[in-house]
């Protein structure tokens, strides 16, 4: 007779195995997972490993390690997940054995008797023994962890929590039960083989513990590092920091855009007047209280980018400009322009081609020369000459460069005047303050002319003035 509960109880050892793995897999998942793999039948092994990962899988990042967690929970022994049951019948013992041994178990369950709370949990090992973990509060039990070398004292004490230790004396018990019930020889054997059956059990639990350690020493880590990327200048960054940095930057536009997405949902009726509602909720007492609503905006702000891609700011305007193209849809429009000693936009070029193509043909010298000296009072009079009449009080003008002006005349003069017509001027600097009185820098003169001034040393302070950037929306 086929069994009708195997689909489900593999299932069951699987998702369990998935949430050893890292993975977090609610009830609900856990439902949706089964009926995933009725809906696609279990003959086909590569369609039940994509189904249930549509359901468990929540980032492409981790579809690696599901599949390596599949991939080994299936490549394992099948001794392993079957149950206690059916190892005992396969090193030998009869039915009429098993039966005895299960009445055994289940009167000293009823009994209550100590050591026999989670005896069968224990014996059953595998998904039974994830749920005595779970109970027990594994992940906080665990918190003080700090060092691999203290696995085996926190393991010690889970096995404790868990009464294993009690489990081995009420497992003495039965053994004498079990010679009574069965005879000498066979009642030992059968009783050694749950003792083998409790120790597995306890290897487990050491080795899941080994493993959320490790796992938690791992995480950590990557966070330490991520930390400490995003502190790190743009100009110490080396080529494969560069990249963390850059998917950083495209997952922060990312919950950004989706963040705004919501906001425009929600905010469809206006954001509430706290003024209006007060006044008309006195005409009545309060009661009732009908809450007034602003008129929301019916124009998005217009957003126009000046980066600087000389030598000393480039990686810093490189990270500025793909955060500004993966957030264009949160302004109406969005040109962008970039300049040493001339100023050439890169608007069109941005939208006709790749983010990475067209950023290495404006760095390449594509737009303009990138072999001269940066000259900021001839870029900024040439951009008021050209585009002063684009700028209005709906537009914000972005600035990103570090002030340099190689002793050339600096055009300050020219910032009042676009700072009068702007929504916002923001200038971001990838130089601290303290070079700013130093040398050819003419930023104690630019400061005062904007809106804000903004460090932006590291992806850190990129990520904080682009926050800022999308406030002024």
């Amino acid at each position: 007779m086929p069994d009708r509960l195997g689909v489900p109880r593999v299932l069951d050892e699987l998702l369990w195995s998935l949430r050893r793995g890292g993975f977090r897999i609610a009830t609900s998942q856990a439902i949706d997972a089964l009926r995933a793999v009725d809906a696609v039948g279990i003959s086909n092994a590569f369609a039940v490993r994509e189904a249930i990962a549509a359901v468990v899988v929540d980032r492409a990042a981790d579809r690696p390690r599901y599949n390596e967690v599949f991939d080994s929970f299936f490549a394992r022994d099948a001794g392993a997940r079957r149950t206690l049951w059916e190892r005992l019948e396969d090193l030998g013992f009869a039915p009429a054995e098993l039966d005895a041994l299960r009445d055994l178990l289940d009167r000293a369950a009823a009994s209550e008797a100590d050591g026999a709370q989670h005896l069968g949990a224990l014996l059953e090992r595998g998904a039974e023994l994830d749920r005595l973990l779970h109970l027990a509060g594994i992940a906080r039990a665990l918190e003080a962890v700090e060092s691999t070398m203290q696995v085996g004292f926190f393991s010690y004490r889970l096995l404790s929590e868990l009464g294993v230790h009690k489990a081995h004396e009420r497992l003495a018990a039965i053994r004498a039960q079990l010679q009574d019930a069965l005879g000498q020889e066979r009642g030992k054997a059968l009783a050694d083989a749950l003792r083998a059956e409790l120790d597995r059990a306890s290897s487990d639990v050491r080795d899941h513990v080994r493993r959320t350690v490790e796992q938690r020493k791992e995480a950590n880590e990557q966070d330490r590092r991520s930390r400490s990327l995003e502190q790190t200048a743009f100009t110490s960054l080396s080529d494969a920091e560069i990249e963390e940095v850059r998917r950083a930057v495209r997952s922060f536009a990312d919950r950004l855009r989706g963040a705004a997405r919501v906001r425009a949902r929600r905010a469809l009726r206006g954001r509430i007047d706290p003024h209006r509602t007060m006044r008309r909720a006195l005409r009545t007492g309060g009661v009732p209280f009908k809450p007034a609503h602003k008129a929301p905006r019916r124009h998005r702000p217009r957003l126009v980018l000046l980066c600087d891609v000389s030598d000393s700011v480039r990686q810093a305007a490189r990270f500025m400009l793909e955060f500004v193209y993966a957030v264009h849809e949160l302004f109406d429009r969005t040109r962008s322009f970039v300049f040493v000693s001339e100023l050439g936009e890169t608007t069109d070029l941005f939208g006709r081609d790749p983010v990475n193509v067209a950023l290495g043909k404006a760095y390449g010298g594509g737009v303009v020369s990138v072999a001269d000296n940066s000259n900021y009072g001839r870029v900024l009079r040439a951009f008021e000459e050209r585009y002063m009449s684009s700028i209005d009080r709906r537009t914000t003008l972005v600035i990103l460069g570090d002030g340099r002006t190689n002793y050339h005349d600096d055009a300050a003069d020219v910032l009042d005047r676009l700072r009068a017509r702007a929504r916002a001027l923001l200038w971001l600097c990838p130089e601290e303050r303290g070079a700013w009185s130093m040398g050819d820098s003419a930023m104690p003169r630019y400061a005062p002319k904007c809106t804000a001034v903004l460090e932006v040393r590291c992806a850190r302070e990129l990520e904080e003035a682009a926050r800022r950037l999308v406030a002024l929306r």
